[in-house]
């Protein structure tokens, strides 16, 4: 996250980490931030949310709600931890009810006074001495009046009057497409100083929720949409997609993959830092490589975390002793932690969301995820791309040895691999893959590419045993190679 200069505008501490990340810093202290989405996008989530965060740091906040009624937003929000009822017993929360039952303290028929509604506000700001307000939401308040030229005067007028009080902040806005116009009435989004755009968008079969900061007056922020999710434990958590800049350390140091054979054909072994990608059809031992990866780095006395996306925490556990590797030793030893999820089990977010909290606890030298094909299946193309990108970047960031694998389709592997939207900032790729000689199936493996080394660059048979995965000499008189046609068979290619 880059730190805020001198010159910008003061910002709201107690944002989650997320959200600090793509505002730089967090929302504008004392100013009107607006936060527009379509229904169940998360907007009063967010509201809540808001003051709750400012409540943990000593700072009372209001709630002046338009819609629901407060018991119903009490209600609502009891899952994520939040007792409104307490807070409004240490006078450390209030809420102006301003649904429908209170709209005969308003002038609607023309007129744009809004002074009994603000007077209320007022009073019950002073009351616990808030510093934060939250508004649920404007769309309610602008459908009371019959013009929207009043509507947009009493908006001015009631943002104008926050901002006399010194206070900071949000108010929710209704929008009718997730990529339309920014507001439902077409003037709310020049109100604010800061608008952030929460999306909830069908893609195919799958919904995508995204955050955006469309402007942030006086402050820099992030571009471009960032995945969140809805947690029952931290609320609405955003989970940026950050680039990091390209630099970073590089090392020359040689770690040892796992395997001494593909160490030989590595020229030495894997260089610390770098990321690794292994790609082959299903049944050629991916997997198997992976966990001569997580050994070799306990053995090195580095420490690995092991992500599965394919295999039980059992099931990994069994194969591996019977290559004659105890992994539950080494999770014992505490160099090695084992995390084992369905891709279905949760969001494409939560996902990703853990696997950060695991890097942050365990402090992994390495961390192997197996497989990012499997994340494929619960998540959209733009989702799957940023995350896998956003998991890649993180491991450049912190040094880390990363290997991910992932299945290929066919034969042509360099074709399937663009798919992944992680090739290109792989430093290593090896494939493994079925090879036709004669009349006979073989496997095969093959570095297709090193950066900052020599590799070998020879195809090489190799085969599993009790004893795991090991390489033999390059493959004389190959016919062709044999990929999967369908799931219920095979063809050789020629």
């Amino acid at each position: 996250m880059r730190e805020n200069n001198a010159f910008e505008v003061a910002r709201l501490a107690g944002a989650g980490r997320g959200l600090q990340v793509i505002t730089n810093g967090g929302l504008p202290k004392g100013r009107l931030s607006l936060v527009t989405g379509t229904a169940g996008s998360g907007k009063t989530i967010f509201a809540v949310q808001f003051l709750a965060e400012g409540i943990e740091l000593g700072e009372p906040g209001v709630f002046v709600t338009f819609e629901e009624r407060p018991a119903r937003v009490r209600s609502d929000v009891r899952s994520f931890g939040w007792d409104i009822e307490g807070w409004e017993r240490s006078d450390r929360w209030a809420f102006v009810d301003a649904s429908l039952n209170h709209i005969h303290e308003m002038d609607t028929s023309g007129a744009f006074d809004l002074t009994p509604l603000i007077a209320r506000v007022h009073y019950a700001i002073e009351g616990i001495g808030a510093q934060r307000v939250a508004i649920d939401s404007i769309g309610a308040l602008i459908t009371r009046f019959e013009d929207r030229g009043p509507a947009r005067s009493a908006l001015f007028q009631l943002g104008a009057a926050l901002e006399e009080l010194g206070v900071s902040t949000v108010m929710t806005g209704e929008r009718s497409d997730d990529y339309g116009p920014v507001g439902q009435f077409g003037f709310e989004e020049f109100l604010a100083d800061s608008v952030l755009l929460l999306r909830n968008a069908l893609r195919g079969e799958r919904r995508r929720r995204t955050i955006e900061v469309l402007k942030l007056r006086g402050g820099s922020h992030l571009r471009g949409e960032h995945l969140f999710t809805l947690h029952p434990a931290s609320g609405l958590t955003v989970v940026p997609n950050v680039r990091v800049d390209l630099d970073y350390e590089s090392s020359t140091a040689r770690i040892a993959s796992g395997n001494t054979e593909l160490d030989r054909m590595l020229s030495g072994g894997l260089l610390r830092g770098s990321l690794v990608l292994v790609t082959g059809p299903t049944g050629t031992g991916k997997s198997l490589l992976t966990t001569q990866f997580s050994a070799g780095g306990v053995d090195a006395g580095d420490k690995t975390l092991l992500q599965s996306f394919e295999e039980s925490r059992s099931q990994i556990v069994r194969n591996a002793a019977e290559w004659g590797i105890d992994l539950e030793q080494m999770e014992a030893s505490g160099r090695l932690r084992i995390l084992a999820d369905a891709p279905e089990a949760r969001s494409l977010e939560d996902h990703l969301l853990r696997l950060n909290a695991a890097i942050e606890d365990f402090q992994p030298d390495r961390v192997v995820i197996d497989s990012l094909t499997a994340l494929q299946r619960v998540s959209t193309v733009t989702s799957f791309s940023e995350c896998a990108l956003g998991i890649a970047f993180q491991l450049k960031a912190r040094g880390l040895l990363g290997l991910f694998t992932a299945t290929a389709s066919g034969s042509d592997t360099e074709s399937g691999l663009t798919d992944l939207h992680v090739s290109t900032i792989t430093d290593t790729i090896i494939s493994l893959q079925y090879v036709a000689v004669g009349a006979e199936i073989r496997r095969g493996i093959n570095v297709l590419k090193m950066r900052g080394s020599d590799h070998d660059k020879t195809l090489r048979e190799f085969w599993i045993d009790d004893s795991g995965l090991h390489i033999a000499q390059p493959f004389k008189g190959v016919v062709g190679l044999m990929a999967p046609t369908s799931a219920e068979g095979s063809g050789i290619e020629r």
